[in-house]
Order: structure tokens, then C-alpha cells, then sequence
């Protein structure tokens, strides 16, 4: 049977199994997958050396000897052989797993491969096309995207896991959308995806955001997406409709809550012996105040309370402005108010507009700098009194957070518990030197040696104990 093994001999194909994707090379006739043309005209060839064969057998007068079994299973063995070299083909390996690209081409097939299995129904392949891929074997209506479904007819798949995706429901699936514009998020000129994201609350968004004059809340610092309407305070602030629900709009509505801080403050034997007046003010008013007063330490780029030495004339938010048309706040009532020297704080100025929790927590911050100074404490570096005050306004939205676990508070939203959270976040992670490594500084003496022993210490060195 010398005609075998020059078939063999002529034939370049090879079985190759495991590959993920296919790409094919214009260069390369290798790397083609073999089509019903090439099959048949191998199979025209093996038939004239068959019968060339049996010619010359009958010219030397010899007779066709019938093979033994073992022959016969040796025969069948190299026709299999045959049958895969020559109609069995995958192209070389050039993708990766990771969502980019992949590739797969059907293939004719005239013969049987009944010795085939389907990797997707484990049925028998027979006669008729088939696909190679993913180092498995599958009927073309069987290889299926894992998220919709349905069969992959393009050439091109991506992948996730072991797991094949038609390209777009592997993008909507696993390509970043922005919170803002709701659009996929654009890769960079390196082809990666690059995004911002809200370090607490996790809100992606595209880079563009930060300088297309996007708004965001005052109060949780998140972005405004686009289907969604954020209200516009006339200060020039936006708060979104969630903090807009527990916000604090006037000084009237912001007693009850000064109160509450005042008896946060006797639970802790460091009553607030003076009647200290409170005010809710605009942005503008609160700059003022500040630029007014000749001492202090303030939180840039925004300062959201302040407590005064100094005799002021301040104008405060006497009526709560209602929300109009776009958004916006209207028919807002100020007043001036006249500050007098009674002792050695003036007032406390708290920005109006903000959540409840928030404005309890910076009126802690700011009654204790009132403490303090009509408690006779000296003049203290920056990062230690605005590290204690910051102890001391974390430790106020803590007994919040206890408090309504305690109570089971029904009306308190799951919002809220969020927004506390971050809240306490925020000063537990601030980078500034003064308020977030004072802070740091402060806390750690507290929970070390109580907050008593920690105040006595700082009476008398004007420093944290370590």
C-alpha cells in the first residue's frame, strides 16, 4: 500500500486542540482550514492510486488477498487517521481570555465524524459544518453566548472565564458604564478603560466629569447624573434629593438639633455654660464672617461652620427658601443680626442647607472650640484643638448611630444610616495635616486614656498624651 503513505506524506495538516480564538494569515495556506474542495480533490487522488495499485496487481497476475482482522483494525486505524488529517484544521492561537477578541470560522465537512462530540448538546457530529474553538468541537447552533443565550454566528467572541459572550453582551456585561451619562466609559489612548470613582459611595464616572462643570451634592459629594435634577441652593451650592430630605434650611428649624448637642455635651460633664447664639447662614455670609475674625483655623476649600470671638454684624437665614421651577430656591428670608461681646464666643455660624446629621456634626466640632475657650484653655496649635474638635464630632454621629440601632428608629431611611457612615468617613480619612492627622492624633489619645484625661492633658502641655 505504497499510495498511503505518500498521501500521508503530502499532507500538511495537523490536529490542534485548546485554542481559544482564530485568526487567519492571507500568506499562510497552513493555516486554512481545510474546505470540501480540498477534501474532495484528495479523495480523486486516492482513488486513481487505488486503482493504479490494483492495475499493476493484475498485471503481475497476483490475487487481491483478503486481509486478516487484525489487518483490517490496522487499516481502519490509518483511514481515521486520514479522514482527521485531511478535513480536521484549527488555526493558530493569537487571542487571550480576558474579553478582547476571539475568533472561530465554520468548516464543510463531506465525511462522517461520527467520532465526534458536541461540547455543547454531547451529540454525535455527522455530516455537515462544524466549529473548533475553545479546544472542543460544537455544532455551529450550539456554541451560545452565556449571557443572552443564543448562538454566536459572528467571527469574532469574547470571553470571560471559560464562558464565550457575543462582543456587545460581553460589553454590557462587564465594560464600565458612567454613573453620570449612563455611556460606556471610553479607554485611553493606551486602550485601557479609565475611570474616577467616588472613594465611599463607589459612583464610577467618565474623567470628563471633573471639568465639564458636572454638580455635585454639598453634602454627599456625589455626582449629578444626568437623569436626575439636583437642587440648585442661591448660594451656588447643589444638594441632591437625599440629603435635600433631612436637610436644615433656617435657624429656627436648627434649635431642636442645638439642644440635642448642647445635652450630648452635659452627658459628657462638659456642659456649655453661656447661652452661645446660633445662626444658619449662606456661603457668602459665612466667608465674611470668617475674613472678619482675627484668629482661628479654618478647613479650605470649604468651610461649613465657624465659631466667632469677634463683635460681627452677620445676616442670617431667618425663613426657609421653597424649591421653584428647575430646581431652584426661592423667596429666601436673611436678617442681620448684631453680635455682641458677652464673653469669649460670639456665635456659632453653621451653613444652612445641609443634612441633619451633617449640621449636628460640624455644631459638635464648632461647640467645642466654644467649650474650650470659655472652659480658659490657652491658644493651642491648629492640629491638636481642630483634632479634638474634629474627636468630638465623630463621637456625636457614633451615639447617632447607636442610638437608633438602640431605639430601632423606623423613621430614620437606610439613606441616612449611609449618610452617617460617610460622614464619620470623612473625618476619619482626611488628609489635611491639621484636621485628619489631628484627628487621628486625638482619637488614638481618647481610646487610650479616656476623653477626660485626654482634655486635662491638653490644659496643661497644650499637646495629645501619647
Amino acid at each position: 500500500m505504497g499510495w498511503l503513505s505518500k498521501i500521508f506524506k503530502g499532507s500538511s495538516h495537523n490536529v490542534s486542540e485548546g485554542q481559544y480564538d482564530w485568526r487567519y494569515s492571507a500568506n499562510s495556506n497552513e493555516n486554512y482550514p481545510s474546505t470540501s474542495q480540498d477534501a474532495w480533490s484528495d479523495t480523486e487522488d486516492i482513488d486513481r492510486a487505488i486503482a493504479i495499485s490494483l492495475a499493476e496487481e493484475n498485471k503481475k497476475g497476483k490475487h487481491v488477498i483478503v486481509a486478516d482482522e487484525s489487518q483490517l483494525e490496522e487499516d481502519e486505524q490509518l483511514a481515521r487517521a486520514l479522514q482527521e488529517s485531511l478535513n480536521v484544521e484549527s488555526p493558530p492561537h493569537k487571542g487571550n481570555v480576558n474579553g478582547s477578541g476571539n475568533f472561530y470560522q465554520p468548516i464543510p465537512f463531506p465525511y462522517s465524524t461520527s467520532f465526534r462530540i458536541c461540547a455543547g448538546c454531547n451529540v454525535e457530529i455527522g455530516h455537515g459544518r462544524f466549529l473548533s474553538c475553545m479546544g472542543s468541537i460544537w455544532h455551529p447552533e450550539c456554541f451560545r453566548c452565556h449571557a443572552c443565550n443564543q448562538p454566536i454566528a459572528d467571527y469574532e467572541f469574547s470571553m470571560s472565564g471559560n464562558y464565550p459572550y457575543h462582543k456587545f453582551c460581553y460589553k454590557e456585561h462587564y465594560h464600565p458604564k458612567c454613573d453620570v451619562c449612563n455611556h460606556f466609559i471610553p479607554t485611553n489612548a493606551a486602550g485601557l478603560i479609565e475611570y474616577r470613582a467616588h472613594p465611599f459611595w463607589a459612583q464610577k464616572y467618565c474623567p470628563k466629569h471633573e471639568h465639564d462643570r458636572t454638580s455635585r451634592c454639598c453634602s454627599c459629594e456625589r455626582m449629578e447624573p444626568q437623569d436626575t435634577k439636583y437642587v440648585a441652593l442661591d448660594d451656588g451650592r447643589s444638594l441632591c434629593l437625599e440629603c435635600l430630605d433631612s436637610a436644615i434650611m433656617d435657624t429656627d428649624q436648627c434649635q431642636p438639633l442645638y439642644l440635642d448637642i448642647r445635652e450630648f455635651y452635659e452627658s459628657l460633664n462638659m456642659k456649655v455654660e453661656q447661652q452661645v447664639p446660633l445662626l444658619l447662614v449662606e456661603r457668602q455670609a459665612l466667608n465674611e464672617a470668617m475674613d472678619g475674625e482675627k484668629s482661628g483655623h479654618h478647613h479650605m476649600p470649604e468651610t461649613r461652620g465657624l465659631c466667632l470671638s469677634e463683635e460681627q454684624t452677620i445676616s442670617t437665614v431667618l425663613r426657609r427658601p421653597r424649591i421653584g421651577a428647575g430646581n431652584r430656591t426661592m423667596d429666601m428670608r436673611t436678617e442681620p443680626y448684631k453680635l455682641t461681646r458677652r464673653c469669649e464666643v460670639t456665635a456659632i455660624l453653621i451653613l444652612y442647607g445641609l443634612p441633619r446629621l451633617l449640621t449636628g456634626s460640624i455644631l459638635a466640632h464648632e461647640m467645642m472650640h466654644a467649650w474650650m475657650r470659655l472652659s480658659g484653655y490657652r491658644t493651642l496649635s491648629p492640629d491638636v484643638e481642630e483634632g479634638i474638635c474634629q474627636v468630638l464630632a465623630h463621637m456625636w454621629l457614633e451615639t447617632q448611630r447607636t442610638s437608633a440601632e438602640q431605639s430601632n428608629q423606623r423613621t430614620s431611611s437606610p439613606f441616612d444610616k449611609k449618610l452617617g457612615e460617610f460622614f464619620k468617613h470623612q473625618i476619619e480619612s482626611d488628609t489635611s495635616p491639621v484636621y485628619g492627622n489631628g484627628f487621628r492624633a486625638g482619637n488614638q489619645a481618647v481610646l487610650k486614656y479616656g476623653l477626660q484625661r485626654t482634655l486635662d492633658h491638653i490644659r496643661f502641655t497644650g499637646t495629645f498624651p501619647y
